[in-house]
């Protein structure tokens, strides 16, 4: 079964047009088909509505948890998301974290790096959350 779903994700292509840097923690595009997933932004809350930590980084990884429960519902999982869209509430809270952001990342999606957004607002909608994660992602 794992061996059939490595071909089937195959078909997934990272797109870098030719002389590009490569990035680093995210794609600049992929190309695939298959059945899609939307997922709605998820906020750093767990599955009782009820916020564990007011710290940017496990928000943030509380809501990987969040999407990557949502995709085990479809029977998919990290190697499927396709995009990430992050809204964050301060910037240098997000640069401040990138250490712990990125193990955590690591330790919740692993080393797939969709292609992603990450977009400063003025406020997200619970007042206690500091980011909130859109996701998209592709069953083959």
């Amino acid at each position: 079964a794992i061996k059939n779903e490595i071909l089937k994700m195959k078909k997934m292509k990272f797109l870098l047009p030719k002389g590009w840097e490569l990035p680093r923690g995210y794609s600049q595009g992929i190309i695939t088909e298959g059945k899609q997933i939307f997922i709605s932004g998820q906020i750093g809350w767990d599955e009782t509505s009820t916020f564990q930590s007011d710290d940017f980084a496990e928000q943030a990884g509380q809501a990987l948890r969040n999407i990557m429960s949502i995709l085990a519902e479809a029977n998919a999982s990290a190697e499927h998301i396709t995009r990430l869209t992050w809204f964050i509430t301060d910037k240098q809270e997000y640069f401040d974290s990138l250490k712990s952001l990125g193990k955590i990342y690591r330790e919740e999606v692993g080393r797939h790096f969709p292609a992603m957004s990450v977009v400063e607002v003025s406020s997200l909608m619970e007042d206690r959350a500091k980011v909130e994660i859109e996701a998209t992602a592709v069953i083959p």
